[in-house]
């Protein structure tokens, strides 16, 4: 039984970045003999294992052989003969095909530390085709690794072409798709992930509206907008609601995330930056019922803290199409409409439906009387 430190966890050191996550593979060994170790089954389609102390992964060597569409598409192999260099075969990109043996010695069968110095992404084999998910993977890993120059090798380039030309990525399940897309909106350059799914034609099968503003602009709104989301918020729903805010009207949007299987909050926040951020950057600072128009749909009195996502999300597009968001003013206008006392309300006499138009209308009184000493301020100016 060999054990090898592998993948990410090896690119990573060699590039002196911290390390996250370590995964190992064993080679010679059985799932009886990990059992026997003490270590814990866990994978049902192929073996893996959880170590009894550090409860890291540790997944016996195994190749995998291609028989149907899509993700799900492959039959595992897993014996004691499967050799380290078979399982690192298998591999997407050759940069996380590396793997370290106990001693320290660095195993890379297939350039992988060359790719590095030459920041390049560049797939194992030809079998990188098999998978639709690696056209993903690879444009994630060019998001995080694209400020240390890392770009897409021309032959991998073209392979994933192929793949799009080919229909393999229609066989992309839609939870997966939206997996790696949130996971490439945390990244470092989340902007650089839609680019190369651009360069190849993914985009235009994924998000068609970004893909078709990408054709005539190499850096349109929305991505000016997720740049500037990303630069102040590391929320993947204020980034994702900036990115699509600027997209389409808001049924555009809304069926836009239904199709990537966005999480509810991500698929609520980017629908309110659609009908609303209009408003927000234009008169709703001028406009007291406009704005209370505007908390009111967007529940502003119970979830103030998603509308301060919304906030952040709309001044990023704001910023991205040259218009700006009276951010301090509306918040003021918040604080001061969420300070109504229905109890004092109620003691004036006010009950029942009397009581809730007699809150509505202190509302929006308090909101006019902030924005006009804003624009008595700006006018002093």
């Amino acid at each position: 039984m060999q054990i090898y430190l592998v993948g990410g966890a090896v690119r990573d050191a060699l590039l002196g970045r911290a390390i996250k996550d370590r995964d190992w593979v064993v080679v010679g060994a059985t799932p009886e003999a990990m059992k026997a170790k003490g270590f814990r089954q866990v994978g049902a389609d192929f073996p893996v294992f959880l170590h009894p102390q550090t409860h890291e992964e540790y997944a016996l060597a195994r190749t995998e052989r291609k028989h149907g569409h899509g993700y799900h598409g492959f039959e595992v192999h897993s014996t004691p003969g499967v050799t380290l260099e078979d399982d690192l075969r298998r591999r997407d990109l050759t940069i996380n095909a590396m793997a370290q043996a106990e001693d320290g010695r660095l195993v890379d069968p297939f350039g992988g530390q060359q790719d590095l110095e030459q920041r390049l992404l560049r797939h194992v084999s030809p079998a990188f085709a098999e998978d639709p998910l690696r056209i993903l993977r690879v444009a994630r890993f060019a998001a995080r690794l694209g400020p240390l120059g890392f770009s897409v090798a021309p032959e991998t380039q073209a392979l994933m072409q192929h793949m799009v030309t080919s229909g393999e990525v229609g066989y992309l399940v839609p939870e997966r798709i939206w997996q790696e897309t949130q996971r490439a909106l945390l990244e470092t350059e989340p902007t650089t992930y839609f680019r190369v799914l651009h360069a190849c034609g993914a985009l235009s099968k994924l998000i068609p509206p970004l893909a078709t503003l990408l054709d005539v602009n190499d850096n349109p709104p929305p991505l000016k907008a997720l740049t500037n989301a990303s630069q102040h918020s590391n929320s993947s729903a204020v980034r994702y609601a900036a990115l699509l805010g600027g997209l389409d009207s808001a049924f555009g949007v809304d069926a836009l995330s239904q199709s990537l299987r966005a999480p509810n909050d991500c698929q609520a926040l980017a629908s309110l930056v659609a009908t609303t951020a209009d408003d927000l950057l234009g008169e709703a600072k001028e406009d007291a019922g406009l704005l209370m128009a505007v908390l009111d749909r967007s529940d502003a009195w119970r979830r103030p803290e998603r509308f301060e996502d919304l906030l952040t999300a709309t001044d990023a597009l704001g910023e991205a199409t040259g218009r700006q968001l009276a951010s301090g003013q509306i918040r003021q206008a918040l604080v001061a409409a969420r300070a109504v006392d229905p109890q004092a309300l109620m003691a004036q006499g006010h009950k029942g439906k009397a009581l809730g138009d007699a809150i509505r209308r202190t509302r929006r009184a308090r909101i006019g009387s902030v924005l006009e000493q804003s624009a008595a301020g700006e006018n002093h100016d």
